[in-house]
């Protein structure tokens, strides 16, 4: 009877809610109170539409491979220990070193290991050493400068004109008509370079240096003529380049002696009138301009005439240049005036102040202008109808830079008017200064001076051999 009623006991404890006491054996379990009844549900009601969309739940619409996002904990909340865990057993802490030795491996940073391509080198070689900072603004610095637009170039500063009766300081006119016949040395000699470098002088070589000679602006005469020479005296002989210069230079200075004389003014016949006549933009206002400075510094009393009636600013500058100078400028009354009638009055003044010279400019023309060209014979005329002398002197002011046109100038306007002489201008800016020997020779008609500048000092009489040795570049 024991077991069967203990058993009895356990089925009774095994129904029995926890907590609930248990009646004492014997004793009539106590009266049951039966529950409150169930109260009804309050109906349903739609929910209000949220201010925020809720964020979607973990792990709803994340690809497969996502990892789960962790789970906010409360405050002072503790991670079960790992040795609790059956299986697993807690790690000794790793101590890592603060004193700027080794980190240890555990605490590296896992890198990707990169593929492997064939035939590329991994050795990376090494580092190449951090430029400094300055270099990186210095560049910088430049890429804004370029990027930045350039300023316009400020217009040059007026030169000031040299006082009236000196010539502006410079060097020595020979080195300044080397340096303004550099263009044209270049021209003449870099054919010649490697011709002759010891060479016989044969009937192709000789071809060869004719040919060059054309090309500098000498022209076929001369170039015959120093060819011809050549021939005769160096025919079949082994020479070098230095000796062809020297040789040339030689030949190019017999050709040019004879037209080498300076402008000599007959002091003894008041006024020495000269004419100067030229086509457009050769400079002939300016040389007159010179030729008054220069003739200013040996005392005498100089007369200018703006003949040059159709453009305003020629009369403009004779007369500035009139008062550098000291010398008298007899202007028009308007623009456009007759030339002739003004050339008439210059003469007639000149003679009753008793100047020592009369320069006469003259508008500038083109050859191939049969009007113009008559206008120019008029001067003339009237200038005769008072004294058959003169002009005592016509200058023919000839641009360098024309090159062989300037020989055509010359054959027209010796034909219209009786050109007495030549002056050669802007020879420091033509590559064609062998057209002076290309006038000597087809002319003969003298070179008075040769302009390497704009000053008064930039105009001097004509040397044939330093003019000759510039030419070819020799000292």
């Amino acid at each position: 009877m024991a077991l069967k009623d203990l058993w009895g006991r356990l089925a009774t404890w095994a129904t029995t809610p926890e907590g609930e006491p248990k009646p004492p054996a014997g004793e009539p379990d106590a009266p049951t109170i039966p529950p409150p009844p169930a109260e009804e549900p309050p109906p349903l009601r739609e929910p209000d539409a949220p201010d925020q969309v809720p964020e979607p739940e973990p792990g709803i619409g994340d690809p497969p491979d996502a990892p789960a996002p962790m789970q906010a904990r409360g405050p002072g909340h503790l991670l079960p220990p790992v040795s609790g865990i059956p299986g697993f057993a807690t790690p000794a802490p790793a101590e890592v070193s603060t004193d700027g030795g080794e980190i240890p491996q555990a605490f590296r940073p896992t890198m990707p290991t990169l593929p492997v391509v064939p035939g590329l080198s991994t050795d990376s070689g090494p580092a190449p050493a951090a430029e400094p900072v300055e270099e990186a603004y210095e560049v910088q610095a430049a890429e804004v400068q370029a990027a930045a637009p350039a300023a316009p170039d400020a217009p040059p500063a007026p030169q000031p004109a040299p006082a009236a009766g000196h010539a502006a300081p410079q060097g020595g006119f020979f080195s300044r008509l080397k340096a303004g016949l550099s263009r044209s040395t270049a021209r003449l000699t870099e054919n010649l370079t490697g011709l002759f470098r010891k060479r016989r002088l044969d009937e192709e070589a000789l071809e060869e240096l004719e040919e060059t000679l054309i090309l500098a602006d000498l022209g076929l005469p001369a170039a015959r003529r120093i060819v011809g020479s050549f021939r005769r005296t160096r025919f079949g002989k082994e020479v070098t380049d230095e000796e062809v210069k020297a040789a040339l230079a030689d030949e190019v200075a017999e050709i040019l002696a004879p037209v080498a004389q300076p402008l000599r003014p007959d002091w003894g016949v008041k006024p020495y009138v000269v004419l100067v006549v030229g086509v457009n933009g050769t400079g002939k206002t300016t040389t007159i301009a010179k030729l008054a400075q220069n003739y200013r510094a040996e005392g005498r009393r100089v007369m200018m005439a703006a003949g040059d009636t159709f453009r305003a600013a020629a009369v403009e500058q004779l007369q500035i240049w009139g008062e550098r100078t000291g010398s008298t400028v007899v202007a028009p009354a308007k623009e456009g005036a007759d030339a002739a009638g003004l050339a008439h009055e210059a003469l007639q003044r000149a003679r009753a102040e008793g100047a020592d010279i009369l320069l006469i400019d003259t508008a500038g023309r083109l050859h191939n202008k049969a009007g113009l060209m008559e206008e120019l014979r008029k001067v003339v005329r009237v200038l005769r109808k008072l004294d058959p002398e003169v002009p005592h002197a016509v200058l023919l002011v000839l641009d360098a830079t024309t090159g062989q046109n300037a020989v055509q100038q010359c054959k027209v306007f010796r034909e219209m008017v009786d050109v007495t002489g030549l002056i050669v201008t802007k020879l420091d800016g033509s590559a064609k200064g062998g057209v002076v020997v290309a006038l000597a020779e087809e002319f003969g008609l003298p070179v008075h001076a040769v302009g390497v500048g704009e000053t008064a000092a930039d105009l001097r009489p004509f040397e044939a051999r330093d003019y000759a040795r510039s030419l070819l570049g020799l000292s």
